[in-house]
């Protein structure tokens, strides 16, 4: 049976310490990766790296991390979730023989976390299990289904001259097998077997295990060494090791530059729940072509604090219905209402949900019902909606395109709760969009995948079209913790 590591989700916990700014999101359907073309090595025979990473699409198969050939097909290396086991490998000679190799009998199936990897190699090492080292979350892994250690001296092809490799994508550059989700974090030491410390630490509040701070200065980097921290949205392969080992980018964009990373972690829409449409855009993307109506929810589920979120709609089914609807439900109703409607009142539901489905009239419902010719705006494709969710009163607030909130709302009102959608309060609530047969939107937690006009919550944190009502915080881990505290 296969184990889940406990993840990163909460990434850094209570508390401000080192913040990583960037990371970079990796969309598989648009071929995205870095690439550069190695060196001679300071030491060919050693070398370590480490990098922090969260999932979107789950299962699929050979998912790079990593990938680099030599000098024919039979000579490759590779970091990749063989499904959703972790795997490190090589092969080599005209049969393309495995010459190394590390697969995990654990699983990492948790879109809502971060993992730091970390494989160090020394073929010197005397003892052969010592020459392959992997660390998740700062504990050495130990359990695998295959190892095969290198022989002894082996040169790995990473390390080898004038070949190229690829972050995010498998080999060679017309290949698949690409990485869906976020990199934050990426190091590579060329000369030195380095244990995770080296990389992060255990936050001493927490207990999570968090990135070290000044990697650029404590770290010796060798001749093949890089760092890649994604601060620079026009240079997203930028090498900030001092090395100027930079990579060149493929069909990456400014806009694939984010702050959701490994030390504030931002909702994303939850893969793991059962529903036919199609995650894109580091699971903030969804689309669907089944005639069948599925939703797609966040990965967080608070049941305090005050809350914003946007999506676009950016494809609609049929000419005079929406076929979408723009909510929140109880957490408790997840796995009902992701195979049906926000807002709906399948049989067997718990809690509340809402959904504006923006169909010309009963626009948002509750339970099923409808709220009123106060809510009654239709929307269609390249619209922006907003919603306002103040969990401690208990309230629900819409508007679209950054116009008034409907029903002459008020998200700041406070427990008078003006112009709202009243909800139940004290229960967990996730947040989503429905889609139908050929619907499709792009969420916006404060992480967006489409580009806009920067405007933060009053923590300085997220980035979303329209302005945040006073309050009222983007959907992270920071925020949350604050929230909380």
């Amino acid at each position: 049976m296969s184990i889940i590591i406990p993840a990163n989700s909460a990434a850094g916990g209570g508390g401000l310490g080192y913040q990583v700014a960037n990371s970079c999101r990796f969309n598989s359907a648009s071929s995205d990766s870095l690439f550069r073309t190695t060196e001679s090595a300071t030491n060919i025979d050693k070398y370590t790296f480490s990098i922090w990473v969260k999932r979107s699409i789950l299962g699929a198969s050979n998912c790079k991390i990593w990938g680099i050939r030599g000098s024919s097909a039979n000579e490759q290396g590779n970091l990749e979730f063989n499904g959703d086991f972790l795997q490190w490998n090589a092969t080599g000679g005209a049969g393309g023989n495995t010459t190394y190799r590390l697969k995990t009998n654990a699983t990492f199936r948790d879109p809502a976390a971060w993992y730091n990897i970390v494989v160090a190699f020394d073929s010197t090492q005397g003892t052969a299990d010592n020459r392959l080292k992997m660390y998740i979350n700062g504990v050495e892994e130990t359990s695998f289904s295959a190892r095969t250690n290198p022989s002894s001296g082996f040169d790995p092809i990473i390390q080898q001259s004038g070949y190229i490799l690829r972050l995010g994508q498998s080999v060679p550059d017309a290949g698949g097998q690409h990485f869906d989700g976020y990199f934050a974090e990426t190091v590579f030491v060329d000369g030195q077997q380095l244990t995770a410390t080296s990389f992060g630490e255990f936050n001493s509040d927490s207990g999570i295990w968090v990135p070290k701070e000044g990697l650029a200065d404590d770290l010796t980097f060798g001749n093949n060494g890089f760092y890649l921290e994604y601060k620079d949205s026009s240079a997203l392969g930028a090498d900030t090791s001092g090395n100027s080992n930079n990579f060149s980018v493929k069909n990456l964009a400014a806009i694939d530059q984010t702050t959701d990373t490994c030390t504030n972690n931002f909702a994303t829409l939850n893969s793991l729940y059962k529903q036919d449409g199609v995650f894109s855009q580091g699971n903030l993307a969804y689309t669907i072509s089944a005639s069948d109506f599925d939703s797609a929810l966040s990965t967080i589920a608070p049941s305090l604090g005050k809350w914003y979120f946007e999506t676009k709609i950016t494809a609609q089914a049929g000419s005079n219905t929406t076929r979408s609807a723009f909510g929140i439900c109880d957490v408790r109703d997840g796995n009902l209402i992701s195979e049906d409607e926000l807002g709906q009142n399948p049989s067997g539901r718990l809690g509340d949900t809402l959904g504006y489905a923006g169909n010309g009239s009963g626009n948002v419902l509750k339970n099923g019902s409808d709220q009123g010719s106060g809510f009654n705006t239709t929307y269609g494709t390249n619209d922006i909606l907003s919603c306002a969710v103040d969990l401690d009163n208990g309230a629900v607030y819409y508007r679209k395109n950054g116009s008034s909130w409907f029903n002459s709302g008020n998200p700041e009102s406070g427990s008078s709760r003006t112009g709202a959608v009243t909800i139940t309060t004290g229960q967990e609530y996730v947040f989503g969009n429905t889609a139908y047969a050929g619907s499709a939107f792009i969420m916006n937690f404060g992480n967006p995948a489409f580009t806009g006009t920067d405007q933060a919550d009053g923590n300085d944190r997220g980035s979303f079209e329209y302005a945040v009502p006073s309050g009222y915080l983007a959907l992270c881990s920071l925020n949350l913790s604050e929230v909380l505290s």
